[in-house]
């Protein structure tokens, strides 16, 4: 039995959610691999996430969400099942490249969960990193005057590629709201924690300045509210007195790149569930 499916739902608390979802996986000839759950006893809501294997290999994801819809409108489920295909991604990046080369790295040796298909950028400074991965390297400038035509193009790339996650691993422009809506769920940032501590240019010089102890990052869905998107994962490294603002700079990028690859890993796994601002991750 190698047939692996996900079966991810949120609804509101009630009895008898589980022994519904088990009944059902068991009558399909399913067998249960990974399963958990979380009730969330302030909104009173419930939410699953469980893996399992077919016999069957004519079962697939389309079938079982036909067949599973009385079941999910008894209990008032926002669910869906996937299947063990990689998500396809698009890494959007600017001039920074130690987030790219580690997503790069963990897609290569197979533990990132999803498929790159593309990098795409508003510099063609990273161009090398992209192509000695062997992926297309798309090339497009954004100016004032030219930021529609711009986000255009990317949502264009996104519908051609079938790509089925965005990942801002430091892309420094700020998406439109249109854009960020179009992208909703499916668009992940990364940012240093320092925000809104430390604003605009040069933050590791403010913080070295301030005297932090700590450097953090946090990786996010993307929204219109900018850098305030539900939070998937963060990353905090201690540090003190010694480090100036180069070696903070040198530890906030490791600390991006651990925490946008496991939010784009756990992402690719089914593994968030999007609740309100906030979000449930089966990690």
């Amino acid at each position: 039995m190698s047939h692996h499916l996900t079966l991810t739902l949120s609804c509101p608390q009630r009895p008898g959610i589980v022994h519904a979802v088990s009944s059902f996986l068991f009558a399909h000839n399913c067998d249960i691999v990974e399963h958990q759950q979380f009730d969330d006893p302030l909104s009173r809501s419930f939410f699953l996430r469980t893996t399992f294997v077919c016999a069957d290999d004519e079962i697939d994801a389309t079938r079982l969400t036909n067949q599973f819809h009385s079941v999910a409108t008894n209990f008032g489920m926002t669910f869906r099942f996937d299947d063990a295909t990689a998500p396809r991604v698009i890494v959007m990046v600017s001039k920074l490249g130690h987030c790219l080369n580690d997503l790069i790295f963990r897609w290569r040796a197979g533990t990132l969960g999803g498929e790159l298909v593309a990098v795409v950028s508003n510099h063609e400074v990273l161009r090398p990193m992209a192509e000695a991965a062997g992926l297309p390297f798309h090339h497009v400038p954004v100016t004032p005057g030219t930021k529609p035509e711009a986000e255009a193009r990317l949502l264009e790339l996104v519908d051609d590629l079938e790509a089925d996650l965005v990942v801002l691993a430091r892309y420094m422009q700020v998406l439109s709201d249109a854009t960020c809506t179009a992208l909703r769920g499916r668009a992940i940032n990364i940012h240093h924690s320092f925000l809104p501590g430390f604003k605009g240019a040069k933050p590791y010089h403010q913080a070295y300045d301030r005297g932090v102890k700590q450097v953090g990052a946090t990786a996010h869905y993307v929204t219109p509210d900018l850098d305030e998107g539900p939070i998937i994962e963060q990353e905090v490294i201690r540090i003190d007195h010694s480090y100036d603002p180069s070696r903070l700079s040198t530890v906030g990028q490791d600390a991006e790149a651990l925490a946008l690859s496991r939010a784009v890993r756990w992402h690719c796994e089914n593994r968030v569930l999007l609740h309100g601002h906030r979000t449930v991750v089966f990690s």
